[in-house]
C-alpha cells in the first residue's frame, strides 16, 4: 500500500479536500486504485451534532457515517463509496484506546498518548486503507489521507507524531507528504510572498514530517523565481512545487495538477513510474470547459436556514450544478433565508422581507432543502405554497418534503393546526410525526441513517421516469421524522401522491403533487450520490422542469426500460432497450439472445 499525505499550513479554508480529491483523481487517471481517508481532530466521535454553521453540512455515506464534507468531495470525485472508518477523529481513537483499557487488553500498561494514542492512530489508518472502496475486490493502490486543521494546532499533535512513526514505519518509498500552503500576494508591495509558507513547511519539518511537495495556494501562477526561493528555503525541489492558483470553477484543479506533471513527482517518490500510465482525463477536461463556456442561465431560489454559510449546503449545491451542466445551463442559486419570507420580518426588517419575496418571485425553480429545529419553518411552508400555487417547479428534501406535505395539509383541507410533532408536539393533525425507533435522550447517530431501498409504487409519476423506470432505488436517509402513514389517505384524497415508499409500506418515501410541472418531495437526500457526469435524477428533474426541458427529459427515462418478466417464460421484447456504455441500443429483432449479447453475456 502507498500512502499520500496531504496537510496544510498558513490559515485553514484553503482548500486541502478538494487538493486530496483531485490528486487522488489524477492518480485514479493513470490506472491507479485509490481509497481516501480523512483526519478530524475535534473530540466528537462523527459530524453528526455539530451545527452546519460550525463546520458546514453533515455528510451521510451508505452505511449511515455522519462524517465531514471532505468525504463527500472524495467520493464525487473519485466516484466511490466510503465508509465511516475512513473518516478519524479523535473522538474515535480515544473511545476506542479507553474501550481497550477498560476490558484489560493493555494488561496493566499506563495508558499514554505514545504509544497508545499514536499506535491506535496507526493501526486504524492500515485497518481503513485495506477496505475496498470501488466495487472490486481487494485493497487499493493508493490511500489519500487528509490532515484537518492547520500545522500548528495542539489538537493535531498527536496525529502528527503518529503520522511521523508512520512514515518511518512503512518506509521511504511508500509514503509522499504533500503540503498545502498559501503564498498571499500584498496590494501594497504586489509580489508574491514566500515567508509564510517557509515558517510553516519549518513547523512542519520541526514535528518530524518532510514534504515532498508544495502545493502553494495563490490568486495567480507562482512566478518562476518564487518557486525558486521556495525550493531553496523549503528544501522541496523546484519541480515538486506546484501552482494552485485561483480558477473558474474546482472541476480545473486536477487539469492543474496533471500540467504541472505532479502525478510525475508523485510517482517518483513512491516507486510507481513502471506501473502507472499517463492520465486520461479527457471527459473531465471536456465537463470543466463545458462549464465556463454555459451562459442561458437557470435560476433556483434555495430556501434554508443555513444560507449564511454556502458549505451547510455544499452537496445540494453541487448536485443543482451537475444537473445544470447536464442540461447545458449556467447555474444560478438565489439564497433566501427562510426567515425572511415570513410575517414577523415584513415587520421589523420590510428590506429583507421585499429583498426575499422578490427573490423567490424572480425564481425558475424552489429548493427546500433539509434542516433541524423550527426557525424559518413557517417562511418555507410559504416558499412551498407559492411553488405550488404558481405551478413553480419545487424540490423539497428531507424536512423540504415534510413542508410540502404540512403546507397541502393546511392549504387544500383547511387543517389549520397541521404540523410536525417536532415543533409542535400537541398539534391535533400530526402530519408528521416522531419515528417509533428513534430516541429522544440522545442526539448523535440515533436518526435512520445511510442506504435504505425505496420501492416505486406506480411507474407512471415523474419520479420513475426520472429513476429510468427503476422498480426500487438505494438512496442514503438521515432523519428522525416521517409522514405520519395514518394521514395518507386523506393528503391523497387532496392530491398528493406517494409514488414511493420504503419496503414496509408505511414509510413515505416520495411524494409528487398531481397536476404540477413538478413539484416533488423526498424523504432521503438525493444530493449524497449525486455525481460529475452521473446527476441525482430528482435534481436533473429540477433544473429541466425549470428551464422547460423536463418532457424531453421524462422522454429518454421512459426508453430507459427495464426488462421485467410477465409471467413465466415470457417477457416484454417489444420494448427491450438496452443502454450499452452510455448509447440506446435496440436488442436485435427484440429476441432474448440479442439482449443476452448486448448484456455482454449477463442476464
Amino acid at each position: 500500500m502507498k500512502y499520500v499525505l496531504v496537510t496544510g499550513g498558513v490559515v485553514s479554508g484553503l482548500g486541502k479536500g478538494v487538493t486530496a480529491s483531485s490528486i487522488g483523481l489524477l492518480l485514479k487517471a493513470c490506472g491507479l486504485r485509490v481509497t481516501s481517508i480523512k483526519i478530524d481532530p475535534y473530540l466528537n466521535t462523527d459530524a453528526g451534532t455539530m451545527s452546519p454553521f460550525e463546520h458546514g453540512e453533515v455528510f451521510v455515506l451508505d452505511d449511515g457515517g455522519e462524517v465531514d464534507l471532505d468525504l463527500g468531495n472524495y467520493e464525487r470525485f473519485l466516484d466511490i463509496k466510503l465508509t465511516r472508518d475512513n473518516n478519524i477523529t479523535t473522538g474515535k481513537i480515544y473511545q476506542s484506546v479507553i474501550d481497550r483499557e477498560r476490558k484489560g487488553d493493555y494488561l496493566g500498561k499506563t495508558v499514554q498518548v505514545v504509544p497508545h494514542i499514536t499506535d491506535a492512530i496507526q493501526e486504524w489508518i492500515e485497518r481503513a486503507a485495506q477496505m475496498p472502496v470501488d466495487g472490486k475486490p481487494g485493497p487499493a493502490d493508493v490511500c489519500v489521507i487528509e490532515l484537518g486543521g492547520t500545522i500548528g494546532d495542539i489538537e493535531s499533535m498527536p496525529f502528527i507524531e503518529a503520522l511521523g512513526q508512520f512514515s518511518y514505519r512503512v518506509g521511504a518509498g511508500n509514503f509522499c507528504l504533500i503540503h498545502v500552503s498559501l503564498v498571499p500576494v500584498l496590494n501594497v508591495v504586489g509580489e508574491q510572498k514566500t515567508k509564510p509558507t517557509q515558517h510553516s513547511v519549518r513547523g512542519l519539518r520541526s514535528l518530524g514530517l518532510i514534504p515532498h511537495l508544495l502545493a502553494c495556494r495563490s490568486t495567480t501562477a507562482l512566478d518562476e523565481n518564487v518557486k525558486v526561493k521556495l525550493s531553496q528555503f523549503c528544501h522541496v525541489p523546484r519541480e515538486n512545487i506546484i501552482t494552485l492558483y485561483d480558477v473558474p470553477n474546482i472541476w480545473h484543479i486536477p487539469l492543474l495538477l496533471r500540467d504541472q506533471k505532479a502525478h510525475e513527482a508523485i510517482f517518483k517518490v513512491l516507486n510507481l513510474q513502471s506501473i502507472a500510465t499517463e492520465p486520461d482525463l479527457e471527459e473531465w477536461t471536456s465537463r470543466a470547459e463545458l462549464a465556463d463556456l454555459l451562459h442561458e442561465p437557470v435560476r433556483i431560489a434555495m430556501v434554508g436556514k443555513y444560507t449564511g454559510l454556502s458549505d451547510s449546503y455544499l452537496s445540494v449545491l453541487k448536485a443543482l450544478l451537475h444537473a445544470s451542466v447536464a442540461q447545458r445551463k449556467k447555474l444560478f442559486v438565489d439564497w433566501i433565508a427562510a426567515c425572511d419570507l415570513e410575517d414577523a420580518t415584513a415587520k421589523e426588517n420590510p428590506d429583507a422581507y421585499k429583498a426575499a419575496w422578490k427573490l423567490l418571485k424572480g425564481a425558475d425553480g424552489v429548493l427546500v432543502p433539509g434542516g433541524f429545529g423550527d426557525r424559518g419553518v413557517q417562511g418555507k411552508i410559504l416558499a412551498a405554497k407559492y411553488a405550488r400555487e404558481n405551478r413553480i417547479p419545487y424540490l423539497g428534501i428531507c424536512l423540504g418534503m415534510q413542508i410540502a406535505v404540512i403546507e397541502l395539509a393546511r392549504s387544500i383541507l383547511g387543517l389549520k393546526d397541521a404540523n410536525s410533532t417536532e415543533f409542535d408536539p400537541q398539534t391535533k393533525n400530526p402530519c408528521v410525526i416522531f419515528m417509533p425507533e428513534g430516541s429522544k435522550t440522545h442526539m448523535g447517530g440515533t436518526m435512520r441513517l445511510g442506504s435504505r431501498r425505496t420501492f416505486f409504487q406506480t411507474m407512471d409519476c415523474k419520479s420513475a421516469k426520472l429513476y429510468g423506470n427503476k422498480t426500487f432505488v438505494d438512496e442514503r436517509h438521515r432523519h428522525r421524522y416521517e409522514v405520519n402513514p395514518e394521514m395518507v389517505g386523506r393528503l391523497e384524497k387532496a392530491g398528493l401522491s406517494f409514488t414511493a415508499k420504503d419496503i414496509s409500506g408505511r414509510r413515505m418515501e416520495i411524494v409528487e403533487l398531481r397536476n404540477h410541472p413538478y413539484y416533488i418531495g423526498a424523504q432521503f437526500h438525493p444530493e449524497f450520490k449525486s455525481r460529475p457526469g452521473k446527476p441525482s435524477a430528482l435534481f436533473s428533474g429540477l433544473i429541466a422542469a425549470a428551464c422547460g426541458q423536463l418532457d424531453s427529459l421524462l422522454l429518454q427515462g421512459s426508453e430507459n426500460k427495464r426488462i421485467i418478466p410477465m409471467a413465466a417464460g415470457t417477457i416484454d421484447t417489444q420494448t427491450a432497450i438496452i443502454y450499452q456504455n452510455g448509447t440506446a441500443t435496440k436488442a436485435s429483432n427484440g429476441t432474448l439472445d440479442g439482449i443476452y449479447s448486448i448484456c455482454n453475456g449477463v442476464h
